[in-house]
């Protein structure tokens, strides 16, 4: 995995180095791409739908406080049984001019697991679990995505921009088990900023870049009684087959931290991904 994710880094630095334009003397030791027309290979749209597959690693830890009960730090993964698994993930992207797209994301993030024996011993929102106990554990991450991008550098080898966008994450945890049932909930917008930026290396073959990210300013943090921090960074390429159809392959790693009243969470997940792009 490490050896692709450094392939990926390699191909954006290829990808800025071509938005910068090859000099004449450069364009003497390596074949010239022809690009025809105004755009690229699947830059001519007005709405592009994509569906992808993110084998996503997964790192949780939450931890809930009840009762005056200071809770424990609880690890999803190690202490109760939640496993790695493909993620869903379906972006729709509006483009009515070509320097504006809107965009919506829905990623269902959701994992059970059924009577796992507890690894060891943890409080959570006030009930003690001691190791052994079978619990099945249900978490629902789920967050969908609405945001505009204005590409304020756009030539036929590709464009840069920068985004704003509003992410309603749903985190609710529950642990049933023979002592009882409890659970966590929670949602709230998260506004986040940030940047997107595509190059074409040949006409049909385009490297993508973005990140966004979000963090509660310490000026508000007493007033709200609370932080939150968010980070999204993805990087892939996409090959177009015609100006309609296209497959993309690349990584992408979340980061969600959140300290709320007496709950706190700090979830990652990072991984490979692979889907199909279609556009009218």
């Amino acid at each position: 995995m490490k050896k692709t994710v450094y392939r990926l880094y390699v191909c954006v630095l290829g990808m800025a180095l071509g938005l910068l334009a090859v000099s004449p003397a450069a364009a003497q030791y390596r074949p010239r791409v022809s690009f025809n027309g105004d755009s690229a290979v699947g830059e001519d749209y007005h709405i592009e739908a994509a569906y992808s597959w993110w084998n996503a690693e997964p790192s949780l830890i939450v931890n809930s406080e009840s009762l005056g009960i200071i809770g424990t730090d609880v690890n999803l993964v190690a202490d109760l049984g939640i496993a790695k698994k493909r993620l869903p993930v379906f972006d729709v992207v509006l483009r009515p001019g070509r320097k504006h797209r809107f965009r919506y994301q829905r990623l269902p993030i959701k994992y059970e697991t059924d009577a796992f024996p507890v690894a060891r011993e943890f409080v959570f929102n006030g009930q003690r679990y001691r190791s052994g106990l079978p619990v099945t554990t249900l978490v629902d991450f789920t967050t969908h995505r609405f945001g505009y991008e204005y590409d304020f550098v756009y030539t036929r080898r590709g464009f840069f921009g920068a985004l704003v966008d509003l992410k309603y994450t749903n985190v609710d945890v529950s642990l049933d088990s023979p002592i009882g049932n409890e659970f966590v909930s929670a949602t709230a917008p998260i506004p986040t900023f940030g940047f997107a930026g595509r190059g074409y290396v040949m006409p049909n073959l385009a490297i993508n870049g973005e990140i966004t990210f979000f963090r509660t300013p310490e000026s508000l943090q007493e007033q709200l009684e609370g932080d939150a921090s968010y980070t999204d960074f993805d990087i892939n390429g996409t090959v177009n087959f015609t100006k309609n159809v296209g497959f993309k392959m690349g990584y992408r790693r979340t980061s969600v931290f959140y300290d709320v009243e007496l709950d706190t969470g700090d979830l990652k997940f990072k991984g490979l991904y692979f889907g199909g792009v279609v556009r009218y």
